[in-house]
């Protein structure tokens, strides 16, 4: 039986993808984000220097928030995320070494998929949580189709194409974990331009949820 590290247990499970995010304002950006109710943090490792800024905010929010890396492509980068504090590693695709690595530094995985066969495999592997990627070419309809044939345990994350306005939508086939990439945070968009977003963002999650 594969080793698996638990997805943990988020007030709102949603992830802050920040894509093209820089050092110098990575700080500012993520404590706005923290404020407004958000919990998991994303930096891409194609963004400017995403080492510098894993390693900032892991040190300043990681005792609190889940901070890791996306874009995560080889056990070398699982490894580099990891040595300066990240606990969180998402990928575009399922690669069993990058979830094995994962796994074996006691770390969060939450690997790529867009079929029945990647996401079985990704489980098997030990993926704490499925990204769904890009949710938004699936559509609820894809994901519910898919969702069947998944343990009635899998954590199963919408990501990419989806926004505040799509939460609703998803919640009726029993979604509830979501990243949020552009609809939250552009390069060159500041730190209260964020904090708008996100509000509305935690405020659409809380409502999709309300009666749960």
């Amino acid at each position: 039986m594969t080793n698996r590290i638990a997805w943990p247990i988020l007030r709102r499970s949603l992830v802050a993808i920040l894509r093209g995010v820089r050092p110098d304002e990575v700080e500012g950006i993520v404590g706005a984000l923290i404020e407004e109710g958000f919990e998991a943090i994303e930096v891409p490792l194609n963004s400017p220097d995403p080492i510098s800024s894993i390693e900032k905010i892991a040190k300043t929010f990681g005792a609190s928030c889940l901070i890791g890396g996306g874009t995560m492509l080889s056990v070398e980068d699982v490894d580099r995320v990891a040595d300066v504090g990240g606990k969180l590693m998402v990928s575009p695709n399922v690669d069993p070494e990058v979830i094995a690595r994962t796994t074996e530094r006691g770390l969060v995985s939450m690997p790529g998929v867009f079929t029945p066969s990647e996401a079985l495999l990704a489980l098997k592997s030990g993926a704490s949580a499925l990204k769904f990627f890009p949710a938004g070419a699936l559509g609820v309809a894809g994901i519910s189709a898919i969702k069947p044939i998944l343990p009635k345990d899998a954590i199963i994350g919408a990501v990419g194409g989806v926004s505040d306005i799509s939460f609703a939508d998803y919640a009726k086939i029993g979604i509830r974990t979501f990243g949020l990439g552009s609809s939250l945070y552009k390069p060159g968009d500041g730190v209260e331009t964020v904090r708008t977003r996100a509000k509305a963002a935690i405020q659409a999650y809380d409502a999709a949820f309300a009666h749960e």
